[in-house]
Order: structure tokens, then C-alpha cells, then sequence
């Protein structure tokens, strides 16, 4: 499926649509689509790999012919060489958007920034050669306070609060489809409300590697992700973490623990312990829930190990560390989720202790795991950050947004 995205510029020009714009074409070739960016400003290395890019510079609101044409329209008069503009860029752009099964128009139809392109692409559509067009509204010039003094009744402004029965409409917000319905006088329902998201991996700074650890562990939809970054030994005693997700498991949480160290091969006794460990995860139904990254590398089979900065990557993916230690000489991971701004959840170790003080939650090692699951549960509901942070984790990044309601849009459901 081909699918054209229009706009008046596009990256590395900066803008909020802009940026939709990249997060869309990233997530439309990711899902195997064929992308093509038309806009009047913008540079084909700067967007996503495998995306297209077709330059039409009377596209872009700031060309000097478009300047000219706008400051007359916003005082209220219809340029002599508006009819001309119109037809070059009707000619243009019709000679290459037939070919693509659905174009993904944004701001265009809404804005006035370049009001010879919303006359070029609505004769298109008259034409019957924009196919399954799909009008992405942002902003709105008719009801903006800004803009509303420079559109005027009658031609060519009224095209930008003119409903069709041919164009999908789309709104960022249910504010703005309030906004929109109310312009075009239709129900609500006709217009579609997909919000803006957010790409984890780019705000979290990952790697390749955690990336791919992320996916691998299934972090992407839980409630909680529970850190513990330490070698499997028995001082560690993951085995009450395990128990633990038992609990939050039949509590109805959604939760994940990942163990970042590995055991030592070379040790039978610490190999010994973490094969009980896993037959003890089977036992409790928490194979899905406790993740070690020994056993999530690349290679089915081999242990997996990673280095410094990608334990670090999951520090700002988890949400909370872990540490029911049996005894630590000291324990680092206290100061190290400290400076990650990350609740601890600890036994009385050292560092819990003489550093950590009242900011540790502290619990025994002997504790029942129902009770170190329910502190975990108090805190996840009592936090207003962790509930927030849970929400869009779970429905506002890129990829959720793309799965659920942008390419039901466009496909109705099907894959590319």
C-alpha cells in the first residue's frame, strides 16, 4: 500500500507538525508501507530510511510567490496571479498523487498558509484523484483567535471549514473535534480523534541493544516494571522477587521484574541456584512476568550478558528498583536509583540504611511476598508521576497510537 503524506514542510525544518509528520512515515515503513513525503521545504536524508521525498517548492508557505499571495488573502483580497498559483500547483501534484492509495493531508485543509494549495488539492479531489484522503487537523484558522481575523467569508477562505463527504477528517484532541464539528455544523462522531504520541526509545536514549532488550522483555504495555540489577547469587534472594510477582500477578497487576546480571557459568553452586530459580518461576506461573536477561540474548540458548550503560538504559525504563537481599556489603544500586530518580524498595542493607534512610520503603527479607507486593501496589496507585508515566507508556507512544488508531484508519484493520 502506498501512502503520500502532504505538508508544507517537513523535517529538518522544526515544528510540531513537523515532528508528527517523521513519527508517522517512521511508523508507516516499519509496518511495511510505501512512504512518500510531499512538501515544499524539507531534505530527503533527514527523514526516516526507506521514506521518499518529492519536492514541490510553491508547496511550502514561506516561498516568496506564497508570501506575496498570502499577505493579500489575509487583508482580505484575491491575488491577480492566485488562479495561476492554483492551476501550476493543481498540475503538479496531479501528475503524482493518483498513484498512492491513501493521502494523509496535514494542516492543509485547516490553515491558511498557503490557500492556492488548499484550492489546487480540492480541485483534486473534485477530480476524484486524491483516493482515500484523510485531512489530519492540527489547527484551525477559522477558529483560532490569531487567525481568525485573516480568513474572510467567500472564496477561496471558505474552503478551509467545508466539510466533505470524501475526506476522512482527523483531529489531535477531542477539544479540536469539538472545534471542527462545530465549524463544519456536523456530528462529532464523523470527525476521528487521534492523539500525538511519544517515541520511548528516542526519550530514554536507548541503543540498538536496549532497544531490542526492551521488545524482547516485553516491557512495552505493563503496569509496573520492577528493576533488580544484580548478579544471580543467593545472597540476592530473587527468589522472594519471584514470589513477590506471584502476588502482584494475582492482584491483577500487570507487572514485569528483570534481573540484569547473569550467574556465574563457572560456579556449579550459582548455575545450581539459577536453574531452581527458573524451575521456581514455572512452579508460581511467572515466566512471562520474571525476566532474566541471561536467558533474553540474540541467541536462543546462550547466555546473555550486558555492560554498564545498557543497565543504565533500563534504570530509565524500570520504574522502581528491587533489593531484598539477604546482606550487601554495601549496595549500589541504592545511589544509583537515586540519581535516576527511582523509588527503592529495600531490605535493611547498608546503603538502605546509613544513606537511604526514610527514602527507602524498607521490608524484611523474611516478610511474606503478599506484603512486599502490596507495598509495590500502594505505591503504583498512590503515585501520581507512576500512574501518568503507566498511561502513556500503555497508550500514547508511536507504535501503540500506530497499531490501534492510525492504521485502522487506513487500512481498516489489515496489515500493509
Amino acid at each position: 500500500m502506498k501512502i503520500a503524506i502532504l505538508h508544507y514542510s517537513v523535517a529538518p525544518v522544526v515544528g510540531g507538525v513537523e515532528a508528527v509528520i517523521q513519527a508517522h512515515a517512521a511508523q508507516f515503513t516499519g509496518a511495511g508501507f510505501q512512504v512518500t513525503v510531499i512538501a515544499g521545504a524539507g531534505e530527503q536524508e533527514a527523514l526516516p530510511a526507506g521514506v521518499e521525498f518529492i519536492h514541490f517548492p510553491e508547496m511550502d508557505s514561506r516561498h516568496e510567490r506564497i508570501v506575496q499571495a498570502s499577505q493579500a488573502l489575509e487583508a482580505g483580497e484575491i491575488p491577480a496571479d492566485f488562479e495561476h498559483l492554483t492551476a501550476s500547483l493543481q498540475n503538479s501534484l496531479g501528475a503524482v498523487i493518483q498513484s498512492f492509495d491513501c493521502t494523509i493531508i496535514h494542516n492543509i485543509f485547516s490553515k491558511h498558509f498557503n490557500l492556492p494549495l488548499t484550492a489546487a488539492l480540492v480541485r483534486l479531489l473534485d477530480q476524484a484523484k486524491l483516493k482515500h484522503c484523510i485531512c489530519w487537523g492540527h489547527d484551525f484558522s477559522w477558529t483560532s483567535p490569531h487567525s481568525r481575523p485573516m480568513v474572510h467569508p467567500g472564496y477561496p477562505w471558505d474552503l478551509l471549514r467545508s466539510y466533505r463527504q470524501d475526506v476522512s477528517y482527523v483531529t489531535v484532541s477531542q477539544q479540536r473535534q469539538k472545534e471542527l464539528a462545530g465549524l463544519f455544523g456536523c456530528p462529532e462522531e464523523r470527525i476521528q480523534v487521534v492523539y500525538n504520541g511519544v517515541n520511548p526509545a528516542e526519550l530514554y536514549n536507548l541503543s540498538a541493544e536496549g532497544q531490542a532488550l526492551v521488545k524482547k522483555l516485553d516491557l512495552d504495555e505493563a503496569d509496573l516494571i520492577v528493576l533488580m540489577p544484580v548478579r544471580i547469587t543467593q545472597a540476592k534472594n530473587i527468589e522472594l522477587a519471584l514470589r513477590v510477582m506471584a502476588s502482584l500477578k494475582a492482584a491483577g497487576l500487570r507487572a514485569r521484574l528483570v534481573v540484569t546480571g547473569p550467574p556465574d557459568p563457572h560456579d556449579l553452586q550459582e548455575m545450581d541456584y539459577y536453574h531452581s530459580l527458573l524451575d521456581l518461576r514455572q512452579a508460581l506461573g511467572v515466566k512471562q512476568e520474571a525476566r532474566f536477561v541471561y536467558e533474553s540474548g540474540p541467541q536462543p540458548g546462550e547466555g546473555y550478558t550486558i555492560d554498564l550503560p545498557v543497565v543504565m538504559e533500563l534504570y530509565r525504563v524500570c520504574d522502581v528498583l528491587l533489593m531484598p537481599s539477604h546482606r550487601e556489603g554495601f549496595g549500589m544500586p541504592i545511589l544509583e536509583a537515586g540519581m535516576a530518580g527511582m523509588p527503592v524498595f529495600s531490605t535493611p542493607i547498608p546503603a538502605a540504611l546509613e544513606i537511604g534512610g526514610d527514602e527507602i520503603i524498607h521490608f524484611s527479607s523474611d516478610d511474606p511476598p503478599k506484603l512486599v507486593a502490596q507495598l509495590l501496589v500502594n505505591w503504583s496507585l498512590s503515585s501520581q508521576t507512576h500512574r501518568l508515566r503507566r498511561r502513556v507508556r500503555q497508550k500514547y507512544t508511536w507504535q501503540s497510537i500506530f497499531k490501534h488508531d492510525i492504521l485502522p484508519l487506513v487500512t481498516g484493520g489489515e496489515a500493509a
